[in-house]
C-alpha cells in the first residue's frame, strides 16, 4: 500500500521549480533537494540504476515525498539551503560553522566610535565584515588609528552635554590619539569626513585617503610647516605600504566574490575570496563531507548560497571555475585568462593548501580516517572491486643478462611493510628475458602463499607494460587465481597503467594520491631489486677475481679489500705494497696472477 502511495505521489508531482523532501516510515526527514522540474528530478531517483551505495540506501528508505513549489530556481536554491540548515537531514551535506566572526562596527552616534565586535545589534550602526581572522581586524584598526584620530570613550557626545561642560579630555587626547570632541575641540564635519575615509579603507579603496593626505602635505609644506608635512608623509607611507601588501590584482576588479572547489572521494574543499579594489578583504575555506557522491557542481552551488548568506555578500558578480546555477540576478564569470584567471587560480591554490593541511592534521589526529580515505580513493581511481589494503609489486633486475634477480615489495594500508619484502634468484630463465622472469617470480610467490594458506593481496603491480603484465597474468592463470587477484602493469616513461585485455592504458592525474602510492611501490621494488642485484654482482666479481687464485683464502681476500678498497686497485699495485698487507708468500701469488693476465 505504501509503495502504491509513493508511486502516486511521484506521478502527480508538478513540473514546476521547487524543493522536494524525502521521509522514512517514521516520518523522519531524510533528504532535501532542489529541482528546476520537480517531477523529472524526483522520478530519476526511482527509475535509474545508481552506482552509489548511499543513494540506493536512501531510495530504499523513502516512504513519503513532500514538495514546495516556488517561483524560480533561485528561490528553490535559497529554500533548500534554509531547510537543510534548519532540519539537518541525514543524507544532505551541510556547511556547518559555529564560529562567531568579528566585524568592524561604526557606531550610530554623534562622533561615531570604530571598534571590533562579534555581536550585530540592529540599531542603525554600520558593520563591515565578517572577517575570518581577528588579526586582520586588528591590523585594519591599528592602521585606522594611525591615520585618523578617533575617540574611544563611550560618552554621549550630544551638543547639549558638551555645551554644559559634562566631560573633560582624557589621556588619549594628551597622547594625540583623539582631538577632544568631548570638549568641542574637534569639528563634527571634520570627524565625519574621517569616518567616510575609514569606510573607504575598510572597503579596500585607498585612493581618496591618499589624495586627501597628499593635499594636506603640500599645504603644510607651502606654509613651511615641515614637521606637520613630515607627519602627513609618514601616514601616506603607512597607507601605501598597506595597499601594496593587500592589492593582488587589478584595482578595477572590485566588489567580486571568487569561489573554487577541490574534492576527493569523501570531501569537498571550497575556498571563498572577496575582492574590493583589487584587494582580498576576506578569505575563507570550508570542508564539506559528501553524503551521496555529490558532484563538484552540486557542492559548489550549495557552498556559494550558504557562504554568501553567512557573510552577508552583496556583490553582483562571482568568479567560478565552471558554470553554476545560483541566481538569476548574479553575473557568473568563468575566467579564462588575465587578472580574473589569476585570482581564480589563487582561490584554487588556497583550496589545495587547505586540503593538504587537513591531510597532515588527519594523519596525526586520525590516521585511520586518512587511510580509509586513501583506500577508497585508490579503489575508485584504479577501478578495483575492493579496497587495496594489501598490495604487492614486482620488479626484475639484470644487466646484460648477468645475475638475474627479482624483488617483491609489500604495502599494507598504503605503507611499506618491509619485513614482508622478498627477493628472488631467477632459476628457470637463461639470460635477460624479463617476460619469462616475471612469470617465474609471480608464479613462485603466489604458489607459496597459496600452499601456506597466507592471505593474498587485493592488488598486484608489475613494473612494465603489456608484456610483463601478460606474463604475470599467465602465472596467475596457472595457479587458478585469475579473478581472485587484480593485476596491473605500470610502464615507466609515461606512468601508463595497463589492465589485462585492455590495450588502452589508464592515465592518472599526476598529482593523484593513488599514483603517488603506485610510484612509491614501483620505486621501492626497483631500489630493493637493484640492491640485491648489486650484492650478487659484487659477490660474483669477488669469486672470479680473488677467490680463484690458488693459495688465497677468504681471510686474505677480506684483508686486501679492507686495505685497497677494490679488486681493480689490487690488480694494479706493486708486489711490495701487497707484501706489506699479506706477507711475501701470498703477495707473490696475487701479483703473479694479475701479471699473467696482463701478458
Amino acid at each position: 500500500m505504501q509503495e502504491a502511495t509513493l508511486d502516486i505521489q511521484i506521478k502527480t508531482l508538478p513540473t514546476s521549480p521547487g524543493v522536494y523532501q524525502y521521509y522514512d516510515k517514521e516520518d523522519k526527514l531524510l533528504y532535501v533537494g532542489k529541482a528546476k522540474n520537480l517531477k523529472k528530478r524526483v522520478t530519476s531517483y526511482f527509475t535509474k540504476n545508481h552506482d552509489s551505495y548511499r543513494i540506493n540506501v536512501l531510495v530504499k528508505k523513502i516512504k513519503n515525498i513532500r514538495h514546495i513549489v516556488v517561483e524560480t530556481e533561485t528561490d528553490a536554491l535559497l529554500l533548500e539551503n534554509n531547510l537543510i540548515k534548519k532540519h539537518q537531514p541525514r543524507f544532505n551535506v551541510m556547511l556547518k560553522d559555529d564560529k562567531t566572526y568579528p566585524w568592524i562596527c561604526i557606531k550610530k552616534e554623534r562622533f561615531s566610535r570604530v571598534f571590533l565586535t562579534r555581536n550585530l545589534i540592529k540599531d542603525g550602526s554600520e558593520y563591515f565584515g565578517p572577517y575570518t581572522s581577528v588579526r586582520t581586524v586588528h591590523i585594519l584598526l591599528d592602521l585606522i588609528k594611525g591615520l585618523y584620530p578617533l575617540r574611544t570613550c563611550s560618552y554621549d557626545l550630544s551638543q547639549e552635554k558638551i555645551n554644559n561642560d559634562k566631560y573633560k579630555v582624557c589621556l588619549e587626547y594628551h597622547l594625540g590619539n583623539c582631538k577632544g570632541p568631548c570638549e568641542d575641540l574637534q569639528d563634527e564635519k571634520e570627524y565625519t569626513q574621517n569616518l567616510e575615509a575609514i569606510r573607504q579603507i575598510v572597503k579596500g579603496n585607498f585612493k581618496d585617503s591618499l589624495n586627501r593626505f597628499r593635499d594636506q602635505m603640500t599645504a603644510h609644506a607651502e606654509k613651511m610647516e615641515f614637521e606637520d608635512a613630515q607627519r602627513i608623509k609618514e601616514k601616506i607611507q603607512i597607507l601605501e605600504n598597506y595597499q601594496a601588501k593587500s592589492t593582488v590584482v587589478n584595482p578595477k576588479i572590485s566588489n567580486v566574490d571568487v569561489f573554487s572547489i577541490i574534492s576527493d572521494e569523501s570531501y569537498g574543499y571550497i575556498n571563498f575570496l572577496q575582492l574590493s579594489y583589487g584587494s582580498i578583504i576576506r578569505s575563507h575555506t570550508t570542508e564539506i563531507k559528501k553524503k551521496l557522491e555529490e558532484s563538484d557542481k552540486e557542492l559548489l552551488e550549495l557552498a556559494i548560497i550558504e557562504l554568501r548568506q553567512r557573510f552577508d555578500c552583496t556583490s553582483k558578480e562571482i568568479y567560478v571555475p565552471f558554470k553554476v546555477a545560483v541566481g538569476e540576478n548574479l553575473k557568473i564569470t568563468v575566467p579564462q585568462l588575465g587578472d580574473k584567471k589569476k585570482i581564480l587560480d589563487l582561490s584554487i591554490r588556497n583550496a589545495k593548501y587547505y586540503r593538504q593541511e587537513r591531510f597532515k592534521q588527519i594523519k596525526i589526529i586520525d590516521p585511520d580516517r586518512h587511510t580509509n580515505r586513501l583506500m577508497a580513493q585508490m579503489k575508485k581511481d584504479l577501478r578495483l572491486p575492493e579496497e587495496p589494503r594489501h598490495i604487492e609489486c614486482f620488479d626484475n633486475s639484470n644487466i646484460q643478462g648477468t645475475n638475474p634477480v627479482a624483488a617483491c615489495v609489500v604495502f599494507k594500508n598504503g605503507k611499506p611493510s618491509k619485513k614482508e619484502y622478498r627477493k628472488f634468484n631467477i632459476k628457470t630463465v637463461e639470460g635477460a628475458n624479463d617476460f619469462a622472469s616475471m612469470e617465474e617470480v609471480v608464479y613462485r610467490r603466489y604458489k607459496r602463499l597459496t600452499e601456506e594458506e597466507q592471505p593474498l593481496p587485493q592488488l598486484v603491480i608489475v613494473d612494465g607494460g603489456k608484456g610483463q603484465l601478460s606474463s604475470g597474468l599467465k602465472a596467475l592463470d596457472e595457479l587458478g587465481l585469475r579473478g581472485k587477484i587484480t593485476i596491473i602493469g605500470i610502464a615507466k616513461r609515461l606512468e601508463e597503467i595497463y589492465y589485462p585485455g585492455d590495450s588502452i592504458p589508464l592515465y592518472l592525474d599526476k598529482k593523484s594520491e593513488s599514483l603517488k602510492v603506485i610510484q612509491h611501490l614501483r620505486n621501492e621494488a626497483h631500489r630493493f631489486g637493484i640492491t640485491f642485484h648489486r650484492q650478487k654482482r659484487s659477490k660474483a666479481a669477488l669469486d672470479t677475481e680473488l677467490d680463484t687464485i690458488p693459495g688465497i683464502g677468504e681471510k686474505t681476500v677480506i684483508e686486501l679489500l679492507k686495505h685497497f678498497r677494490s679488486v681493480k686497485r689490487i690488480s694494479e699495485v706493486s708486489k711490495q705494497e701487497l707484501a706489506e698487507v699479506i706477507g711475501d708468500s701470498r703477495a707473490t701469488k696475487v701479483y703473479n696472477y694479475y701479471l699473467s693476465k696482463k701478458e
